[in-house]
């Protein structure tokens, strides 16, 4: 008996399962708005330097007393080339021949500018604070905006490091860890950090809910767990809007974390992961256990650990010592090693998601509009895939996807920046287009590798998405020397994972791979 028709057996598709995505799906939805949140919390309001009048005339002295903000900026700011007020310098004198249409300019040292030397004045109608208005992360400091995303992102790549091997060992598994995953990620939000447990908070879910669903219903499950990462984005924008205090929106994007740790006793390890571990009888109760939640209890009291080793189902020589299991298993063998180096090619197409999601002030249109937008477009964009990946196939599902990602942003350097929504609509598409992509590689990547190294590998996986991510918001540094330069990069990277995916071998249909010579054995 395998272990599709030992599911079967337990309900298939039943109560439990539907529980479980429900459960997992929620977790999701708030990673969301921790990736994406320095959108707001690292926003650049509208900002010039403190205005400081040394008048240089007895006449105008006086006159700065009844001067309206906008002369008093006048007289103090330079224009830049588009004609609004320069935001890293000031003059050294006020300017009053502006004010005075008879008065002309005496000497060119009126035109003298300097630093702002006394800090800046910021625009807080949209942005009450953030991180830039609270410590002037601005002019020659701006750049430490993208390092703030980086840390962020190498915090996330330190937690699939660390807590990918613990979700495969035989003394932990997934489980065990998941839990305590919401509750550092709250205790951290409370102290404005909520990096290292993100990615795997992110990854887990998606191996134990598939090792937990038929065949048949994969897609469907993955693509809802994508949808609510996107309903994630679109909340967002709504409590950024809402929160226009970084401290405060921080604070409440993490508190729900404390939520989720309540209801964590419900789930369920991996029954295929404990056999693989050697705990047989673990597994069995497990197993009875979601009969019960499924209304088969009478076929879940007939699965014993002699029944199910006299079936074939809990050999005891299948494999077990699953702790020997390192991460040199993910290159030791040919077709492991060929779907480990393929698959880090595409997980590394997150560095132009971050790309384009995290530059949304850069579209000139509303930032909470633009917001909505980029997670609005996701529903389209995941539907098509997840329909594909049902009756066309994962592999060429994922790759044309991605070439049509990276062809879209290569696209948009062509586009006149005057035609504004012409290019944000194209922006919008190249998002979706990656969005989608995920659904795609993290069921594709789940149902590759097997069993003792499904949570390694995609932990890996993971580790180019966040490198990538880390990476991203250092390109963007290069438009100050090359405008062309950051949407070149970030639209090369899809179209090679696209070829990369070509050579990643179809699951459509088939059931999860066990053991390590069972993927050999498919590829040869």
């Amino acid at each position: 008996m395998t272990f599709a028709k030992l599911l079967h057996q337990v309900g298939g598709m039943g109560r439990f399962q539907i529980i479980n995505v429900a459960l997992l799906s929620i977790p999701v939805l708030l990673m969301a708005s921790h990736n994406l949140l320095q959108n707001f919390t690292a926003a650049i309001p509208e900002h010039h330097c403190k205005i400081h009048i040394n008048a240089n005339n007895t006449r105008y002295l006086n006159a700065t007393l009844h001067l309206n903000s906008q002369d008093l900026l006048q007289v103090a700011i330079p224009m830049d080339g588009n004609q609004q007020p320069e935001k890293c310098r000031r003059f050294v004198t006020a300017q009053w021949y502006f004010l005075d249409p008879n008065a002309t300019e005496s000497n060119g040292t009126q035109l003298d500018t300097e630093p702002c030397i006394e800090g800046w004045t910021y625009d807080r109608s949209v942005y009450t604070s953030t991180i830039i208005t609270e410590w002037d992360l601005v002019c020659n400091l701006r750049k430490l905006q993208q390092v703030a995303q980086s840390i962020y992102m190498a915090g996330v790549l330190v937690g699939a490091l660390l807590l990918g091997g613990l979700s495969d060992s035989s003394k932990y598994g997934a489980i065990c860890i998941f839990p305590w995953l919401p509750l550092l990620c709250f205790i951290q939000g409370l102290a404005v950090s909520c990096s290292l447990p993100m990615c795997r908070l992110n990854k887990i879910p998606f191996p134990t809910v598939v090792e937990w669903i038929p065949t048949q219903y994969r897609t469907i499950t993955i693509a809802i767990t994508g949808f609510a990462y996107t309903m994630g984005q679109i909340l967002l924008a709504g409590v950024a809007y809402s929160i226009p205090d970084w401290r405060w929106l921080q604070l409440t994007v993490s508190l729900p974390f404390f939520i989720f740790l309540i209801y964590s006793w419900w789930f369920a390890e991996s029954a295929r992961w404990l056999v693989l571990s050697g705990k047989t009888d673990t597994a069995v109760k497990v197993l009875q256990r979601v009969a019960r939640v499924n209304g088969k209890r009478e076929e879940g009291e007939q699965i014993t650990t002699e029944v199910k080793r006299s079936n074939g189902v809990f050999k005891e020589g299948l494999d077990p010592q699953l702790s020997s299991y390192t991460v040199v298993d993910l290159v030791r063998t040919p077709a492991i090693r060929q779907i480990f180096f393929c698959l880090s090619a595409v997980f590394s197409t997150s560095f132009s998601y971050y790309g384009l999601a995290m530059d949304l002030q850069n579209f000139g249109v509303n930032i909470y509009l633009i917001q909505l937008i980029f997670g609005a477009v996701d529903f389209p964009a995941k539907v098509v895939v997840t329909i594909s990946m049902s009756y066309i196939g994962r592999r060429v599902t994922l790759s044309a996807s991605l070439f049509l990602a990276g062809l879209v942003i290569i696209g948009n350097i062509f586009v006149s920046r005057e035609l504004q929504i012409v290019r944000t609509s194209l922006a919008v598409i190249g998002k979706g287009c990656l969005s989608a992509t995920f659904n795609c590689v993290f069921l594709f990547t789940t149902e590759l590798y097997p069993t003792p190294i499904r949570q390694t590998g995609l932990g890996f996986g993971s580790t180019m998405a966040r490198i990538g991510g880390i990476v991203a918001p250092m390109v963007k540094m290069l438009d100050e020397y090359f405008t062309f330069l950051p949407p070149v990069i970030y639209g090369a990277a899809p179209l090679i994972s696209g070829i990369a995916a070509i050579f990643l071998p179809e699951t459509l249909n088939k059931p999860l791979p066990d053991t390590i010579e069972e993927v050999e054995s498919r590829l040869v």
